[in-house]
């Protein structure tokens, strides 16, 4: 099964891509090769841009509580593991607290430091890292695997809370819904909203299916169109009729 996630608001695409950048910096810190360091740190500098928001920080706070008062008025309730609600809101609390831990900018640690903007200015620069480019740099990737992990480490570190944050609100997104059942007749597919919202939807396809969904939405309706790639990987739309999971998430 795959699962293709689209965001309905402007809030939610910004924590999948945080998501999935954080995802990456951490694989790749945790490899030994200096190219594998390379592409960790240059996605170190694009949390750095899209965390940049002013108001992540106040957001994911905000929604960290929102969900610990639902989850605080299922205390007492028999049909609810306390051990359970116990581990969910101390887990939320703590990410609230690494949160407002937070000093000044996210990542402003980072802009200050004059060696890593050097460098993230040039990354902008297709083949701007090149040795003659940034010695420094070089010579910073020819050091022991172990002395990179833990600068690398200690470079992420202090924005980890904002992972951690957006973990929980994600999870909690992912899991509001119940997959349905649809058919996109002749690869097409649309649904009328009338009224409903949704901050995410999720679409679960067979992996054995070679079909690719296009999804756009508006507050009117949902349009997906299957396509089937060639070869070559150029799309072209589907003229049968395919079965896929559709879940409306919402927090």
């Amino acid at each position: 099964m795959i699962t293709y996630e689209y965001p309905l608001n402007e809030r939610i695409r910004t924590l999948l891509r945080l998501e999935d950048l954080f995802d990456r910096t951490l694989h790749f810190i945790e490899s030994e090769g200096a190219q594998e360091h390379h592409v960790a740190l240059v996605t170190l500098f694009e949390i750095l841009e899209v965390a940049g928001r002013a108001d992540l920080k106040f957001d994911l706070v905000q929604e960290l509580e929102r969900q610990r008062q639902i989850l605080l008025s299922f205390r007492n309730n028999p049909q609810i593991s306390e051990d359970a609600l116990s581990g969910a809101l101390y887990e939320i609390e703590q990410a609230s607290a690494g949160l407002l831990a937070i000093q000044g900018k996210i990542g402003q640690y980072l802009r200050e430091n004059e060696w890593l903007m050097s460098i993230k200015n040039r990354a902008g620069i297709p083949g701007g890292v090149c040795e003659f480019d940034l010695p420094g740099y070089h010579y910073w990737l020819h050091t022991d695997a172990a002395h990179r992990q833990e600068t690398l480490t200690k470079w992420i570190k202090p924005m980890l809370p904002i992972s951690q944050g957006l973990a929980i609100v994600l999870r909690l997104l992912r899991s509001s819904g119940r997959p349905d059942t649809q058919v996109a007749k002749h690869g097409a597919f649309q649904l009328m909203l009338g009224g409903r919202t949704a901050q995410m939807l999720r679409l679960n396809v067979q992996r054995s299916d070679a079909y690719i969904p296009e999804i756009s939405a508006n507050k009117y309706a949902i349009n997906i169109r299957f396509t089937a790639p060639d070869a070559e990987l150029r799309p072209k739309q589907a003229d049968v009729d395919i079965s896929f999971g559709l879940t409306f998430c919402n927090l």
